[in-house]
């Protein structure tokens, strides 16, 4: 099953590395969409199939939890597992997450990390031979 992926960060650089590690990561990927913020984000929601959100917190226009809170108000996106990739170290801030559904990677992170934790959410199963 190929994952369709919408990354949503402010920083063109930061999404550049997460697609690459993304791809580095061995996960079966299908679409890779990207979204600059929050509504872009929603926006791409409403255009594209999606089976994960990739996002960040500190955004202009729409940050990261505005964004999901949205997500989990509408009946078509409520259930699409959501990672957050931020350098964000607030323990209120990620608890307020994780109570959303949301998993937490912080930066920086590995491919590895980004492949274990979607597994996670997506239940996608264990380990393979070579991971820890």
């Amino acid at each position: 099953m190929a994952i369709n992926v919408l990354i949503v960060d402010d920083s063109g650089v930061m999404r550049a590395m997460i697609l690459k590690s993304l791809h580095m990561s061995g996960l079966p990927l299908g679409d890779v969409h990207q979204a600059a913020n929050g509504q872009e984000g929603l926006d791409a929601l409403n255009q594209h199939w999606t089976d994960l959100v990739i996002v960040d917190i500190n955004m202009p226009v729409m940050n990261g939890e505005e964004m999901i809170d949205r997500m989990r108000q509408s009946n078509e996106t409520k259930d699409i597992p959501i990672v957050v990739i931020s350098t964000e170290g607030s323990k209120t801030r990620l608890e307020k997450l994780k109570q959303k559904g949301a998993a937490f990677i912080h930066k920086p992170f590995s491919p590895e990390t980004i492949r274990d934790t979607i597994r996670n959410v997506m239940k996608l199963g264990g380990d393979d031979e070579g991971t820890n």
